[in-house]
Protein backbone atom coordinates (compact mmCIF):
# COMPACT_ATOMS: atom_id res chain seq x y z
CA UNK A 1 0.00 0.00 0.00
CA UNK A 2 2.83 2.40 0.32
CA UNK A 3 4.34 3.83 -2.55
CA UNK A 4 6.57 1.94 -4.73
CA UNK A 5 9.50 2.66 -6.42
CA UNK A 6 9.49 2.03 -9.56
CA UNK A 7 13.13 0.22 -11.16
CA UNK A 8 12.29 -0.11 -15.07
CA UNK A 9 14.39 1.23 -17.42
CA UNK A 10 13.12 4.63 -19.06
CA UNK A 11 10.86 4.32 -22.56
CA UNK A 12 13.32 5.19 -25.53
CA UNK A 13 9.89 6.85 -27.61
CA UNK A 14 10.51 6.39 -31.60
CA UNK A 15 8.84 9.35 -33.27
CA UNK A 16 7.12 8.71 -36.23
CA UNK A 17 6.03 11.69 -38.67
CA UNK A 18 4.75 13.05 -42.08
CA UNK A 19 6.64 15.56 -44.03
CA UNK A 20 6.47 16.37 -48.11
CA UNK A 21 10.46 17.40 -47.31
CA UNK A 22 11.21 14.29 -48.77
CA UNK A 23 10.44 10.93 -50.69
CA UNK A 24 12.01 7.63 -49.97
CA UNK A 25 10.95 4.27 -51.52
CA UNK A 26 9.60 1.92 -49.23
CA UNK A 27 12.59 -0.19 -48.86
CA UNK A 28 14.30 2.61 -47.74
CA UNK A 29 12.02 3.61 -45.40
CA UNK A 30 12.07 0.25 -43.37
CA UNK A 31 16.15 -0.34 -43.62
CA UNK A 32 16.72 2.85 -42.29
CA UNK A 33 14.07 2.49 -39.29
CA UNK A 34 14.63 -0.73 -38.46
CA UNK A 35 18.87 -0.30 -38.29
CA UNK A 36 17.71 2.28 -35.93
CA UNK A 37 15.91 0.39 -33.89
CA UNK A 38 18.74 -2.18 -33.80
CA UNK A 39 21.10 0.29 -31.99
CA UNK A 40 18.34 1.92 -29.76
CA UNK A 41 18.09 0.49 -25.88
CA UNK A 42 14.36 -0.05 -26.13
CA UNK A 43 13.05 -0.29 -22.22
CA UNK A 44 9.90 -1.35 -21.04
CA UNK A 45 7.41 1.50 -20.20
CA UNK A 46 7.16 3.40 -16.51
CA UNK A 47 4.56 1.83 -14.24
CA UNK A 48 1.74 3.83 -13.53
CA UNK A 49 2.98 6.04 -10.94
CA UNK A 50 1.31 7.36 -7.44
CA UNK A 51 -1.30 10.29 -7.44
CA UNK A 52 -0.72 13.66 -6.67
CA UNK A 53 -2.69 15.82 -4.12
CA UNK A 54 -4.07 19.26 -3.21
CA UNK A 55 -5.69 21.46 -0.63
CA UNK A 56 -6.08 24.75 0.92
CA UNK A 57 -4.28 25.15 4.51
CA UNK A 58 -1.95 26.54 6.37
CA UNK A 59 -0.29 23.66 7.90
CA UNK A 60 2.78 22.72 7.09
CA UNK A 61 4.92 19.69 8.51
CA UNK A 62 6.91 19.94 11.81
CA UNK A 63 11.05 19.08 10.88
CA UNK A 64 11.66 15.87 9.09
CA UNK A 65 12.81 13.90 12.19
CA UNK A 66 9.82 14.91 14.32
CA UNK A 67 7.24 14.08 11.48
CA UNK A 68 9.01 10.41 11.09
CA UNK A 69 8.67 9.40 14.60
CA UNK A 70 5.47 10.63 15.57
CA UNK A 71 4.57 8.70 11.88
CA UNK A 72 5.77 5.81 12.92
CA UNK A 73 4.20 5.66 16.52
CA UNK A 74 0.87 5.67 15.18
CA UNK A 75 1.74 2.48 12.59
CA UNK A 76 1.99 5.23 9.46
CA UNK A 77 6.01 4.61 8.27
CA UNK A 78 7.49 7.12 5.77
CA UNK A 79 9.97 5.83 4.26
CA UNK A 80 13.70 7.63 4.69
CA UNK A 81 15.77 7.51 1.79
CA UNK A 82 18.59 10.27 3.07
CA UNK A 83 17.28 12.57 1.32
CA UNK A 84 15.77 16.28 2.37
CA UNK A 85 11.54 15.08 3.63
CA UNK A 86 8.98 16.54 0.84
CA UNK A 87 7.05 18.74 3.51
CA UNK A 88 3.37 18.67 2.01
CA UNK A 89 1.39 22.02 2.79
CA UNK A 90 -2.67 21.30 2.94
CA UNK A 91 -4.81 23.16 1.18
CA UNK A 92 -8.68 22.21 0.53
CA UNK A 93 -11.46 23.80 -1.75
CA UNK A 94 -15.38 22.42 -2.03
CA UNK A 95 -17.86 22.89 -3.85
CA UNK A 96 -21.70 21.40 -3.83
CA UNK A 97 -24.95 21.28 -6.13
CA UNK A 98 -27.92 19.76 -5.94
CA UNK A 99 -28.26 19.04 -9.70
CA UNK A 100 -31.31 18.44 -11.09
CA UNK A 101 -32.78 16.27 -8.30
CA UNK A 102 -35.63 18.16 -5.76
CA UNK A 103 -33.40 18.00 -2.55
CA UNK A 104 -29.49 17.88 -1.57
CA UNK A 105 -28.96 14.74 -0.14
CA UNK A 106 -24.79 15.14 -0.02
CA UNK A 107 -22.24 15.89 2.75
CA UNK A 108 -18.52 16.68 2.91
CA UNK A 109 -16.11 17.65 5.56
CA UNK A 110 -12.53 19.54 5.10
CA UNK A 111 -10.17 19.90 8.05
CA UNK A 112 -6.57 21.54 7.01
CA UNK A 113 -5.28 21.33 10.69
CA UNK A 114 -6.37 18.51 12.74
CA UNK A 115 -5.04 20.45 16.09
CA UNK A 116 -7.00 23.29 15.40
CA UNK A 117 -9.77 21.21 14.93
CA UNK A 118 -9.73 18.62 17.89
CA UNK A 119 -7.89 21.45 20.08
CA UNK A 120 -4.67 21.54 21.87
CA UNK A 121 -4.89 18.48 23.97
CA UNK A 122 -4.97 16.14 20.85
CA UNK A 123 -2.33 13.52 20.92
CA UNK A 124 -1.43 12.58 17.34
CA UNK A 125 1.09 13.24 14.89
CA UNK A 126 1.33 16.95 13.49
CA UNK A 127 0.88 17.84 10.80
CA UNK A 128 -2.81 15.87 10.53
CA UNK A 129 -5.57 16.65 8.00
CA UNK A 130 -8.92 14.77 7.17
CA UNK A 131 -11.34 15.12 4.44
CA UNK A 132 -14.51 13.61 3.68
CA UNK A 133 -17.27 12.85 1.10
CA UNK A 134 -20.46 11.52 1.89
CA UNK A 135 -23.66 10.76 -0.67
CA UNK A 136 -26.91 10.28 1.13
CA UNK A 137 -29.68 7.92 0.10
CA UNK A 138 -33.43 8.24 0.90
CA UNK A 139 -32.66 11.41 2.81
CA UNK A 140 -29.73 13.05 4.24
CA UNK A 141 -29.55 11.72 7.71
CA UNK A 142 -27.28 8.72 7.58
CA UNK A 143 -24.83 11.64 5.62
CA UNK A 144 -25.56 14.44 8.26
CA UNK A 145 -24.83 11.67 11.27
CA UNK A 146 -21.45 10.42 9.45
CA UNK A 147 -20.08 14.07 8.56
CA UNK A 148 -20.71 15.04 12.36
CA UNK A 149 -19.54 11.96 14.35
CA UNK A 150 -17.03 9.60 12.33
CA UNK A 151 -13.80 11.92 12.69
CA UNK A 152 -14.46 11.40 16.43
CA UNK A 153 -15.02 7.71 16.47
CA UNK A 154 -11.17 6.72 14.13
CA UNK A 155 -9.42 9.60 16.77
CA UNK A 156 -10.84 7.72 19.80
CA UNK A 157 -10.88 3.84 19.00
CA UNK A 158 -8.56 1.82 20.66
CA UNK A 159 -6.38 0.84 18.06
CA UNK A 160 -5.50 4.51 17.13
CA UNK A 161 -2.56 4.63 18.81
CA UNK A 162 -1.14 1.03 17.33
CA UNK A 163 -2.74 0.59 13.55
CA UNK A 164 -4.88 3.80 12.21
CA UNK A 165 -6.50 1.46 9.72
CA UNK A 166 -8.20 -0.75 12.14
CA UNK A 167 -9.13 2.62 13.95
CA UNK A 168 -10.54 3.41 10.67
CA UNK A 169 -12.77 0.16 10.00
CA UNK A 170 -14.02 0.05 13.07
CA UNK A 171 -14.85 3.33 13.18
CA UNK A 172 -16.91 2.41 9.86
CA UNK A 173 -18.83 0.07 11.65
CA UNK A 174 -19.39 2.14 15.09
CA UNK A 175 -20.89 4.98 13.08
CA UNK A 176 -23.07 2.69 11.56
CA UNK A 177 -24.45 1.36 14.80
CA UNK A 178 -24.69 4.83 16.17
CA UNK A 179 -26.68 5.59 13.47
CA UNK A 180 -28.80 2.44 13.98
CA UNK A 181 -29.87 3.84 17.96
CA UNK A 182 -30.13 7.45 17.18
CA UNK A 183 -33.94 6.97 17.32
CA UNK A 184 -34.42 10.50 16.14
CA UNK A 185 -33.43 9.78 12.68
CA UNK A 186 -34.68 7.67 9.90
CA UNK A 187 -32.58 4.66 10.31
CA UNK A 188 -33.87 3.31 6.66
CA UNK A 189 -31.78 6.43 5.36
CA UNK A 190 -28.04 5.63 4.07
CA UNK A 191 -24.73 7.11 2.52
CA UNK A 192 -21.74 5.87 0.67
CA UNK A 193 -18.44 7.25 2.76
CA UNK A 194 -15.08 8.31 1.40
CA UNK A 195 -12.62 9.66 3.65
CA UNK A 196 -8.77 10.45 3.70
CA UNK A 197 -6.99 10.70 6.64
CA UNK A 198 -3.05 12.48 6.32
CA UNK A 199 -0.25 12.54 9.20
CA UNK A 200 2.88 13.62 7.85
CA UNK A 201 3.08 12.34 4.46
CA UNK A 202 1.54 9.21 4.48
CA UNK A 203 -2.18 9.34 3.51
CA UNK A 204 -5.20 7.04 4.23
CA UNK A 205 -8.22 6.78 1.71
CA UNK A 206 -10.90 4.94 2.89
CA UNK A 207 -14.47 3.77 1.11
CA UNK A 208 -17.44 2.43 1.45
CA UNK A 209 -19.39 3.09 -1.66
CA UNK A 210 -19.49 4.41 -5.03
CA UNK A 211 -17.61 8.07 -4.22
CA UNK A 212 -14.19 8.33 -5.63
CA UNK A 213 -10.62 9.27 -5.03
CA UNK A 214 -8.14 10.62 -7.44
CA UNK A 215 -4.57 11.52 -7.15
CA UNK A 216 -2.98 13.82 -9.37
CA UNK A 217 0.47 12.80 -10.15
CA UNK A 218 2.68 14.80 -12.55
CA UNK A 219 -1.22 15.27 -15.29
CA UNK A 220 -1.65 11.59 -14.23
CA UNK A 221 -4.60 10.35 -12.59
CA UNK A 222 -4.58 7.18 -9.74
CA UNK A 223 -7.34 5.93 -8.37
CA UNK A 224 -7.18 5.66 -4.73
CA UNK A 225 -10.19 3.96 -4.30
CA UNK A 226 -12.64 1.33 -5.83
CA UNK A 227 -16.35 2.00 -6.72
CA UNK A 228 -18.28 -0.59 -5.26
CA UNK A 229 -20.76 -1.62 -7.68
CA UNK A 230 -22.98 -4.44 -6.72
CA UNK A 231 -22.33 -6.37 -9.92
CA UNK A 232 -18.33 -5.86 -9.39
CA UNK A 233 -17.27 -9.50 -9.19
CA UNK A 234 -15.72 -9.52 -5.96
CA UNK A 235 -18.44 -7.76 -4.19
CA UNK A 236 -20.99 -9.80 -6.25
CA UNK A 237 -19.05 -12.78 -4.85
CA UNK A 238 -19.60 -11.55 -1.51
CA UNK A 239 -23.29 -10.47 -1.87
CA UNK A 240 -24.23 -13.82 -2.89
CA UNK A 241 -22.25 -15.76 -0.10
CA UNK A 242 -24.30 -13.58 2.22
CA UNK A 243 -27.48 -14.61 0.57
CA UNK A 244 -28.61 -11.35 -1.26
CA UNK A 245 -29.21 -11.28 -4.60
CA UNK A 246 -28.68 -8.43 -7.16
CA UNK A 247 -31.50 -7.72 -9.66
CA UNK A 248 -30.45 -5.24 -12.64
CA UNK A 249 -27.64 -4.30 -11.15
CA UNK A 250 -29.09 -3.35 -7.74
CA UNK A 251 -28.85 -4.87 -4.29
CA UNK A 252 -31.76 -7.20 -3.90
CA UNK A 253 -33.30 -5.00 -6.30
CA UNK A 254 -33.03 -1.93 -4.13
CA UNK A 255 -29.89 -0.08 -3.68
CA UNK A 256 -27.35 1.08 -6.84
CA UNK A 257 -24.14 0.09 -4.13
CA UNK A 258 -22.96 -2.92 -2.52
CA UNK A 259 -21.21 -0.99 0.77
CA UNK A 260 -22.76 1.91 2.49
CA UNK A 261 -23.62 2.86 5.89
CA UNK A 262 -27.11 3.09 7.18
CA UNK A 263 -29.95 1.32 5.44
CA UNK A 264 -30.93 -0.40 8.51
CA UNK A 265 -34.36 -2.04 6.12
CA UNK A 266 -31.63 -4.13 4.55
CA UNK A 267 -28.66 -4.70 7.28
CA UNK A 268 -31.78 -6.32 9.74
CA UNK A 269 -30.59 -6.60 13.37
CA UNK A 270 -26.81 -5.87 14.47
CA UNK A 271 -24.90 -8.03 14.39
CA UNK A 272 -25.78 -10.18 11.95
CA UNK A 273 -23.91 -10.25 8.90
CA UNK A 274 -25.75 -8.59 5.78
CA UNK A 275 -24.47 -8.43 1.89
CA UNK A 276 -24.77 -4.13 2.47
CA UNK A 277 -21.47 -3.78 4.19
CA UNK A 278 -20.59 -0.81 6.22
CA UNK A 279 -16.58 -2.11 6.62
CA UNK A 280 -14.38 0.05 3.87
CA UNK A 281 -11.54 -0.72 1.91
CA UNK A 282 -8.35 1.00 2.30
CA UNK A 283 -5.35 2.37 0.47
CA UNK A 284 -2.36 4.01 2.14
CA UNK A 285 0.16 6.37 0.50
CA UNK A 286 3.06 7.89 1.10
CA UNK A 287 2.89 11.31 -0.55
CA UNK A 288 6.20 12.79 -3.03
CA UNK A 289 6.94 15.82 -4.50
CA UNK A 290 5.63 14.49 -7.51
CA UNK A 291 1.72 14.27 -5.87
CA UNK A 292 0.00 17.42 -6.98
CA UNK A 293 -3.34 16.74 -5.60
CA UNK A 294 -6.05 14.84 -4.36
CA UNK A 295 -9.69 14.73 -6.08
CA UNK A 296 -12.33 13.79 -4.23
CA UNK A 297 -16.07 13.61 -5.13
CA UNK A 298 -19.47 12.05 -5.23
CA UNK A 299 -20.34 9.53 -8.04
CA UNK A 300 -22.69 12.44 -10.02
CA UNK A 301 -19.16 13.85 -10.98
CA UNK A 302 -18.02 10.26 -11.97
CA UNK A 303 -20.93 9.54 -13.93
CA UNK A 304 -20.00 11.48 -16.57
CA UNK A 305 -16.80 12.28 -16.24
CA UNK A 306 -13.39 10.12 -16.41
CA UNK A 307 -10.83 10.33 -13.54
CA UNK A 308 -7.80 11.02 -16.51
CA UNK A 309 -10.85 14.10 -17.38
CA UNK A 310 -11.13 15.64 -13.67
CA UNK A 311 -7.45 15.58 -13.18
CA UNK A 312 -6.55 17.23 -16.57
CA UNK A 313 -9.39 20.00 -15.40
CA UNK A 314 -7.89 20.09 -11.95
CA UNK A 315 -4.60 21.51 -13.14
CA UNK A 316 -5.36 23.16 -15.72
CA UNK A 317 -7.34 25.34 -13.42
CA UNK A 318 -4.37 25.43 -10.73
CA UNK A 319 -1.86 26.61 -13.64
CA UNK A 320 -4.18 29.63 -13.79
CA UNK A 321 -5.32 30.58 -10.77
CA UNK A 322 -3.68 28.22 -8.08
CA UNK A 323 -7.12 27.79 -6.29
CA UNK A 324 -8.85 24.73 -5.17
CA UNK A 325 -12.24 26.24 -4.75
CA UNK A 326 -12.39 27.32 -7.77
CA UNK A 327 -10.98 24.21 -9.19
CA UNK A 328 -14.30 21.80 -6.91
CA UNK A 329 -16.55 24.44 -8.57
CA UNK A 330 -15.50 23.75 -11.73
CA UNK A 331 -15.69 20.29 -11.91
CA UNK A 332 -18.89 20.72 -11.12
CA UNK A 333 -20.15 22.76 -13.75
CA UNK A 334 -18.47 20.40 -16.38
CA UNK A 335 -20.48 17.58 -14.66
CA UNK A 336 -23.70 19.81 -15.24
CA UNK A 337 -23.00 20.48 -18.76
CA UNK A 338 -22.83 16.73 -19.24
CA UNK A 339 -26.42 15.99 -17.82
CA UNK A 340 -25.29 14.43 -14.80
CA UNK A 341 -29.00 13.45 -12.79
CA UNK A 342 -27.14 13.77 -9.55
CA UNK A 343 -26.07 15.53 -6.48
CA UNK A 344 -22.72 16.66 -6.87
CA UNK A 345 -19.94 17.24 -4.71
CA UNK A 346 -16.20 17.61 -5.54
CA UNK A 347 -13.14 18.37 -2.64
CA UNK A 348 -9.51 18.89 -4.04
CA UNK A 349 -6.94 18.91 -1.46
CA UNK A 350 -3.14 20.62 -2.62
CA UNK A 351 -0.09 19.50 -1.33
CA UNK A 352 1.81 22.64 -2.15
CA UNK A 353 1.45 26.44 -1.97
CA UNK A 354 2.72 26.49 -5.40
CA UNK A 355 0.97 25.76 -8.70
CA UNK A 356 1.76 22.74 -10.65
CA UNK A 357 4.51 23.05 -12.83
CA UNK A 358 4.53 22.90 -16.91
CA UNK A 359 5.01 19.49 -17.96
CA UNK A 360 7.95 19.80 -20.43
CA UNK A 361 7.80 17.26 -22.89
CA UNK A 362 11.49 16.65 -24.51
CA UNK A 363 11.53 16.92 -28.61
CA UNK A 364 12.21 13.46 -30.26
CA UNK A 365 16.43 13.11 -31.76
CA UNK A 366 14.96 12.50 -35.64
CA UNK A 367 12.05 12.15 -37.12
CA UNK A 368 11.38 10.36 -40.39
CA UNK A 369 8.69 9.94 -42.55
CA UNK A 370 6.88 6.16 -42.67
CA UNK A 371 3.81 5.30 -45.14
CA UNK A 372 0.96 3.61 -43.26
CA UNK A 373 2.54 0.13 -45.19
CA UNK A 374 5.78 0.90 -43.67
CA UNK A 375 3.92 1.15 -40.26
CA UNK A 376 2.82 -1.89 -40.56
CA UNK A 377 5.25 -3.88 -41.60
CA UNK A 378 7.18 -2.37 -38.74
CA UNK A 379 4.71 -3.70 -36.70
CA UNK A 380 4.98 -7.50 -37.84
CA UNK A 381 8.87 -6.91 -37.66
CA UNK A 382 8.80 -5.71 -33.74
CA UNK A 383 5.84 -8.37 -33.22
CA UNK A 384 7.94 -11.55 -34.29
CA UNK A 385 11.18 -10.13 -33.73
Amino acid sequence: MAAGIDLSPPLTVLKIGYTKEKSFSMEDEISDVVDNLKKMDIGKPPRDPLVMRHCISSTRLAEASESDSDTEYRGLKSPSDGKPSFLPIFRSGSWSEIGPKSYMEDEHICVDNLHEHLGATASFPSPGAFYGVFDGHNGSDAASFTKKHILKFIIEDNHFSTSVEKAIKSAFVKTDHAFADARSLDSSSGTTVLTALIFGRTMIIANAGDCRAVLGKRGRAIELSKDHKPNCTSERSRIERLGGIIYDGYLNGQLSVARALGDWHIKGSKGSRSPLSAEPEQKETVLSEEDEFLIMASDGLWDVMSSQCAVTIVRKELMLHNDPQICSRELIKEALKRNTIDNLTAVVVCFSPDPPPKIEIPKARWRRSVSADGINYLKGFLEND
